[in-house]
């Protein structure tokens, strides 16, 4: 693998790194990170470069990348010519390129596949400083952070003379709901997920009721989505009441024009408030001029986001869980994460998000407090092999007659 090739002063300098594609004949053992240097001159190149690279939507690290040096900032560079020097990410996102001669670089990464080394799709991972790095033996370490685009290209459709058969083999209309166990999420809609996309839905053939008189409801609104797959059912539940939706046969057809075999009954109970927790977070050194936009995550992703305009922040009801968290700096203070934009006359950085190294633990039926500090450090790996009694960080409960655990105030 060529990483790098310089040509300076009348001298070529050539670095081949092998990785680990040299092994052993009898155990296949890598030589890990063999590098080969050599000169056409009376020296080699001794100056260095150093960084790292975070995923600007999580803040963590993706050690696929590949960072690249070019001596061009003309984004069609990236996509025609290959980098003058390449270099790998470590486990902890860090690069470091050696043997560099001095002169003036633009430094970008990407998400590789293949070995072209070429930015190929706005859907690729890539990051790009937004000024040029100048090699001396006082270069300062960069980081960079790299996004996604969205694709917005409509999908490309069979050649000529080719047919997919995709119409399902069932000929009945088949959906989802929201519901988690039959129950219906006080802080929620109600949604129904349709496997193929409808050409129509009555609404007049949906009756919603109340599950024990079965008197029909009122103040309710039923919104399709733009891939005319998902009906939303908005609606102000009340706190463990029963309800119904009772279907007709033919109040939803697919553009297959399958419906319902025979008319259907779904019912469901909402939440009761004891299902939920209070929450109450004090956080310490949160920079509110930066439109910080709180995400919840579970299993990397994001349940729920809220604004922040205060060091407080206090829900009343809140769903239960262990739940990471991440600030959100909200440029354009949309509510949503934004990706960069590199081709065109402006460039623009990507909305940074920084994970918070706190869990919380939020229990039902209980008043869970805690101060988050969002500049904590995460723990040295030195330390993550000390035991500890409380591993999650759980919130103060004002309750009485049940275990407190006050691990979690600060």
């Amino acid at each position: 693998v060529v990483l790098g090739s310089s040509v300076s002063r009348s001298l070529t300098v050539t670095v081949f790194n092998f990785g680990k594609t040299i092994k052993d004949v009898n155990e296949g053992n890598p030589l890990k990170n063999f590098t080969y240097i050599f000169s056409t001159g009376s020296y080699i190149d001794s100056l260095e470069f150093t960084g790292n690279v975070l995923l600007a939507e999580t803040g963590v690290t993706d050690t696929t990348l590949t960072v690249l040096l070019h001596k061009t900032n003309i984004d069609s560079a990236l996509i025609k010519e290959k980098p003058r020097y390449v270099a790998k990410l470590d486990g902890r996102g860090n690069f470091r390129f050696k043997n560099l001669p001095p002169g003036t670089f633009y430094v970008y990464a990407l998400k590789d596949e293949g070995g072209s080394y070429r930015y190929m799709s706005k859907t690729q991972l890539f990051a790009f400083s937004d000024s040029s790095v100048t090699i001396n033996r006082d270069t300062k370490p960069v980081t960079l952070y790299a996004y996604a685009g969205k694709e917005t290209s409509p999908p490309v459709k069979p050649a000529t003379g080719t047919t997919r058969n995709t119409k399902p083999a069932d000929k009945r209309l088949k959906f989802s709901t929201s519901l988690s166990g039959d129950r219906q999420d006080l802080l929620d809609k109600f949604r129904m997920t349709f496997e193929s996309k409808l050409k129509s839905f009555d609404t007049s053939k949906v009756h919603f009721t109340t599950d024990t008189i079965f008197s029909p409801l009122s103040g309710y609104e039923w919104e399709m989505d733009s891939t005319k797959k998902i009906m939303t059912l908005d609606f102000p539940w009340q706190e463990n009441v029963l309800y119904s939706l009772v279907l007709e046969k033919d109040f939803a057809v697919d553009t297959f024009g399958y419906q319902l075999l025979k008319a259907d009954t779904i019912n469901f109970k909402a939440k009761g408030k004891k299902d939920y927790g209070k929450l109450l977070i004090r956080f310490r050194n949160l920079d509110l001029s930066q439109n910080p936009v709180l995400l919840f995550v579970q299993n990397n992703e994001v349940k729920k986001s809220f604004p922040l305009s205060s060091v407080n922040f206090s829900q009343e009801l809140f769903i239960p869980g262990d739940y990471n968290l991440r600030l959100l700096n909200d440029r354009n203070q949309n509510g949503i994460w934004d990706p960069g934009v590199f081709f065109g006359k402006q460039r623009q950085q990507p909305e940074l998000v920084k994970p918070i190294q706190r869990t919380l633990n939020i229990r039902a039926d209980r008043d869970n407090s805690f101060d988050v500090d969002v500049n904590a450090v995460a723990p040295k790996e030195s330390d993550k092999n000390q035991p500890t009694q409380n591993p999650v960080l759980r919130g103060r409960s004002n309750n009485n007659t049940r275990p407190t655990n006050r691990s979690g105030n600060n």
